[in-house]
């Protein structure tokens, strides 16, 4: 019974068997597959799991399923977070507040999230592709946090899929033909696509993916025809996707420039007449960087940059927490050190560190 596999997914929850967990609601669903429960459970097992794109699908059909459910923004609000989705995490938490008679903690977050958003405001993006250390603030841990999970083995997809491009938008599509509609759900987020196929008697599929850049999901639109799914997301900026999916590599973004651009077929670049050699360019460009003679506080940002581009996840993660927690007073490169803790501010000596109020 599901029932039954719901509490024994709970017991293997608290006994931080995460994996089991989502494996006894993923079948708990397929028993009771409207129940909004089991796909709100499945979602934070999933974020507990560092799948966040995963946590996000189960979290939207809970809501679905029953749009007064607390638990289920506060999810999406988590995993959106996680996934530097602030925008879209203080919306969930937003409406999670309104519904729940305990609202303390979806404001702590909500606080968080304004801080992040007012963050990024002034830096630069991770996903612009920049060098430099100002950069979006991520990874800000919340009580629900663990260290993060090895991954897991990915398994051939059971549908293929495909990508173009045109200045301003994306072309997904997923080859599933004959699917009913009601059987699809398609989500946009800031940074993300979310592709759910769930056909009675048959294993359900999920696209789920952190995009390369970010999109405008009020301009993202879909078609489900007898063949295939195509999906048009809008780009938020005119720059060319090297990919489908996110990546951490540093490459050097090439802007569109619409006017000089007619698309007459699938292409696969922006523009086939361009004459730029963008190697030669991002080499020349380095070379100035390294060559570039600093002295004071540019001299010590620039060292800093230079540790964070050739530092690892772990330690760029120190050097973002620290710093935001401890209002830029603390740049640690120690993990370990800083990552189950907040950072404090520690100003020079004879000056006073203030908080400002929010």
């Amino acid at each position: 019974m599901a029932s039954d596999l719901e509490a024994r997914a709970k017991e293997a929850f608290v006994e931080d068997h995460f994996e089991l967990a989502v494996d006894l609601l993923t079948q708990a669903i397929h028993l009771e597959p409207n129940k909004p429960e089991l796909y709100a459970d499945r979602a934070q097992a999933n974020i507990k799991l560092n799948n966040f794109t995963e946590a996000v699908a189960d979290a939207n059909k809970a809501i679905e399923l029953n749009p007064s459910l607390p638990k289920a923004y506060l999810r999406k609000g988590n995993a959106c977070m996680k996934l530097e989705e602030y925008q879209t995490a203080k919306a969930a938490l937003e409406m999670g507040a309104s519904l729940s008679p305990d609202n303390s903690r979806f404001l702590n977050l909500i606080q968080e999230c304004d801080k992040l958003i007012a963050a990024e405001s002034y830096t630069t993006p991770i996903q612009e592709n920049t060098t430099t250390l100002d950069m979006t603030p991520k990874d800000v841990l919340q009580q629900d946090d663990l260290p993060e999970k090895p991954a897991v083995a990915v398994t051939k997809p059971k549908y293929r899929h495909e990508f173009y491009q045109k200045p301003d938008e994306v072309v997904v599509t997923i080859f599933a033909k004959k699917i009913p509609k009601e059987s699809i759900t398609v989500d946009f987020g800031e940074q993300i696509l979310s592709v759910s196929i769930n056909v009675p008697g048959e294993d359900p599929y999920a696209f789920q993916h952190r995009l390369f850049g970010k999109i405008v999901p009020s301009n993202c639109r879909y078609d489900i025809l007898a063949t295939k799914i195509e999906i048009r997301l809008a780009k938020a900026e005119l720059i060319h996707w090297t990919t489908l999916e996110f990546t951490r590599e540093i490459v050097v973004p090439q802007r569109v420039n619409t006017s000089s651009v007619t698309v007459t077929q699938r292409p696969s670049y922006p523009s086939s007449k361009s004459t730029k050699d963008w190697d030669k360019l991002e080499a020349q460009v380095k070379k100035e960087e390294k060559d570039e003679k600093l002295d004071g506080d540019a001299a010590l940002n620039k060292f800093f940059r230079e540790i964070y581009q050739d530092a690892d996840e772990d330690t760029r993660r120190a050097m973002k927490k620290s710093f935001v927690e401890s209002n830029g007073t603390v740049l640690s490169t120690n993990w370990r050190e800083v990552g189950s803790k907040k950072v404090e501010g520690s100003p020079p000596d004879g000056m006073e560190l203030k908080k400002w109020e929010y």
